[in-house]
C-alpha cells in the first residue's frame, strides 16, 4: 500500500470517527430529552389515576433515529448530510409513542403536557380529526423541552405521537403488511385497509361511549349524584402557528 493511500484511509477513518463521536454527543442530548418528556407523562398519568381512579395511558415507547435514518431523511429533504444538519433540520430525532385507552384521553394528555410552562409546542398535527388518505390516525406533536447538561441549558425537540390502543393496533399491522408487500400494494387491499381503519375508528367511539355509561352507573352506585360519564366535547387543540409536521 502506498504512503498516500494509507494517509487517505487514515483521514477517512478520522472523519468517520468524528461523525460517530458527534452522533453520540447528540444522542446523549436527545435521550435526556426523552427522559424529561416521559417523566412528565408518567407523573400526569399517576396524578390522573389518583383523581379519577383510572389511568389514561396504557403504555409508552421511545426511540432514537439511527445515523442511517437521519441521513436518509436529510437526503429526501435535500439538506446537507451531517449530524449538525440533522440537529438543525430534523425535529423527530427523538420520539415517544403514547398509547391511550380512549380518544378523549389523547387530548387530555396532550393538553396537560403542552400547558406546562417549560414546554414549547413547535408543531401540532391532528390525524384523528383529519386522518391520512390511507386511514392512519394519531395526534402528532413536536415539543421543545429544556435539557440541563454540563454546558448549560439546551432546548431539545421531541416528537410525541399519541393514539389509542385501537389506532396503534391498526397502525402497526398496516405498516407490517405494506412492508411485506412486494412492490405497490394493490388497490383492493388498500381499500380494505382503509375500511378496517374506519371500522376501528367507529369501535373507538363506541368503547368510549360504553365507558361513559359505566362511569354514570358507578357514580350512581356510590351515591355521589354526579353523572361522571356525561357526554363532553373533545378538548380542542391549542392554536399553534407552525409549519406542518415532519413525519417519518
Amino acid at each position: 500500500m502506498s504512503i498516500n493511500r494509507e494517509k487517505e484511509l487514515m483521514k477517512l477513518s478520522g472523519e468517520f470517527q468524528k461523525m460517530v463521536d458527534e452522533f453520540f454527543s447528540v444522542q446523549c442530548r436527545y435521550q435526556a430529552a426523552i427522559k424529561e418528556v416521559q417523566t412528565k407523562l408518567e407523573i400526569l398519568d399517576e396524578e390522573f389515576q389518583m383523581r379519577h381512579s383510572r389511568n389514561p395511558i396504557h403504555h409508552m415507547q421511545s426511540r432514537m433515529k439511527t445515523i442511517q435514518s437521519m441521513m436518509e431523511k436529510l437526503r429526501r429533504k435535500n439538506e446537507r448530510i451531517s449530524v449538525a444538519s440533522a440537529v438543525e433540520h430534523l425535529t423527530d430525532i427523538a420520539g415517544i409513542r403514547v398509547v391511550c385507552y380512549y380518544i378523549e384521553d389523547i387530548y387530555t394528555i396532550a393538553n396537560l403536557l403542552t400547558s406546562q410552562d417549560d414546554i414549547r409546542v413547535l408543531k401540532w398535527r391532528d390525524y384523528i380529526k383529519e386522518p391520512k388518505e390511507n386511514g392512519y390516525r394519531s395526534l402528532h406533536l413536536v415539543v421543545e423541552v429544556p435539557v440541563f447538561l454540563s454546558g448549560g441549558r439546551t432546548p431539545v425537540p421531541v416528537e410525541v405521537q399519541i393514539r389509542t390502543i385501537a389506532m396503534d393496533f391498526w397502525g402497526s399491522l398496516e405498516h407490517s403488511l405494506r412492508y411485506k408487500a412486494v412492490g405497490k400494494v394493490p388497490q383492493d387491499i388498500s381499500d380494505e385497509l382503509l375500511q378496517a381503519a374506519e371500522d376501528i375508528a367507529a369501535l373507538d367511539v363506541r368503547m368510549q361511549s360504553i365507558r361513559k355509561r359505566v362511569d354514570i352507573l358507578t357514580a350512581a352506585g356510590e351515591g355521589t349524584g354526579e353523572a361522571a360519564g356525561e357526554d363532553a366535547e373533545t378538548p380542542d387543540a391549542p392554536e399553534v402557528d407552525t409549519p406542518e409536521s415532519d413525519t417519518p
